[in-house]
């Protein structure tokens, strides 16, 4: 959405042009001259709008008029470190351009119940990724959203069960470059981008034919939207989200979860201790997997520390008030998730790996109301969860994950977190 609407109004700024071109030249003007001069009028509007909205929200000036502050954001290193600064300096809720939109970031617990409470039909970080593939980011109504989302979790279900013994592999890493402003500005990186997108709308689609009005002994995610009341674009559109961001997300919650387990013999043992006791000698099963209780505890730290997810968003479908600020209709409000998850005030000891501080039940409450478990938990974490616990339980039962000597492991934050280099293990065979 931040994207798709400047193409909106220049498409829009352009019939206009025409229409009034086609009336004719009016008097004292040429009708050049009149089409520049209510341009001129139409930008200054826009400018002086902007400014009153962003009035009483504290945060940064546009450094750049066409790019706002893109270019701080990439001095900053990327939109979360960005943030990081921004929320340190102006609080729990602050302001800033994206080119000549204004954003709204909130960076606490408390302002985050503020606004979710309002808006649970929607996932934000589908928001996120739907606006930065180009999509249409606002839903339906309540109910559409509603009957949307229980179609996902049916689906999600469904396919798990179907396909639990099968390896997920990930396609590819797509929507960097968009929050830096890099991709538009190298034609060739671009057109690589928009290849690789159509040629994967490409392949859903023949897919999504295929699966249409046939019967077939495995159940894929897409069978449930196609056997629910969406049209051909929502299909495509929500095959093409879970696709991308479980895919993405099941790698990098792997990859942290391991490298994390190296870190602690303490908790390795504890989870090596409750998969023995579990499965036994026996095989992993989907039912016996609701029993690892402390395994999840040890994933949703994972998901806390790596900060795996930074940042979502959501838009502003009507004027809202969080704490004493107005955020107007049609803002973008950025869920600054990376900020919330390290608030020593919310996470005692916040650069601790400790799975163990799961067990206080507000700590559950709270983690769930940032749509990371619970009834919030988005289908492609529910996703990620099973199979990086099905990776987990096989790796644990047999190996000894160790940390390589001297590796120092840095962080790269995108619209998923990752490791800037290859991370890398030892590992010794459990007597």
């Amino acid at each position: 959405m931040v994207f798709k609407a400047g193409r909106l109004v220049a498409i829009s700024r352009r019939v206009r042009y025409r229409r009034e071109e086609a009336q004719g030249p009016s008097p004292g003007f040429s009708n050049v001259e009149k089409l520049r001069k209510k341009s001129r009028q139409r930008r200054l509007r826009r400018s002086s709008q902007a400014s009153r909205q962003a009035a009483g929200i504290p945060g940064v000036p546009p450094t750049e008029e066409k790019d706002g502050n893109l270019p701080d954001i990439v001095n900053s290193g990327s939109l979360h470190e960005f943030l990081v600064h921004l929320h340190e300096r102006y609080g729990p809720v602050v302001s800033f351009w994206f080119g000549r939109r204004l954003v709204v970031s909130l960076g606490t617990v408390d302002v985050l119940k503020q606004h979710i409470n309002p808006n649970k039909t929607s996932d934000p970080f589908e928001t996120m990724l739907k606006s930065l593939l180009r999509y249409q980011s606002t839903g339906g109504n309540v109910s559409e959203n509603h009957m949307r989302k229980k179609l996902y979790e049916n689906g999600v279900t469904a396919s798990l069960q179907s396909n639990f013994a099968l390896l997920l592999k990930v396609w590819a890493e797509i929507g960097k470059g968009f929050l830096d402003g890099s991709l538009d500005k190298s034609a060739n990186r671009k057109k690589q981008y928009e290849d690789a997108l159509m040629q994967l709308e490409s392949i859903l689609k023949k897919i999504i034919k295929e699966r249409r009005g046939m019967n077939f002994n495995q159940h894929i995610f897409i069978d449930s939207l196609v056997q629910g009341n969406l049209n051909d674009q929502q299909i495509l559109e929500d095959s093409m989200i879970f696709s991308l961001a479980s895919c993405i997300i099941t790698a990098k919650l792997c990859t942290w979860a391991i490298c994390f387990l190296t870190t602690s013999e303490e908790v390795q043992k504890k989870l090596y201790e409750e998969i023995d006791q579990v499965f036994g000698k026996g095989p992993i099963t989907p039912e016996k997997i609701e029993q690892l209780r402390y395994c999840r505890q040890v994933l949703c730290e994972t998901v806390r520390a790596a900060r795996l997810t930074p940042v979502s968003a959501r838009l502003q479908d009507v004027e809202g008030k969080v704490d004493k600020f107005i955020i107007p209709r049609e803002t973008l409000v950025l869920y600054a998730l990376g900020v919330v998850l390290q608030d020593p005030r919310t996470w005692p000891s916040p650069h601790k790996f400790d799975p163990e501080r799961f067990d206080d039940e507000s700590v559950v409450k709270t983690f769930s109301l940032l749509g990371f478990s619970g009834t919030q938990e988005c289908p492609e974490l529910r996703c990620a969860y099973m199979v990086t616990t099905v990776l987990l339980s096989v790796l644990v039962r047999r190996l000894h994950l160790l940390s390589v000597e001297g590796q120092v492991i840095e962080t790269k934050y995108e619209l998923v977190t990752s490791s800037k280099e290859e991370a890398w293990i030892t590992v010794s065979k459990r007597c």
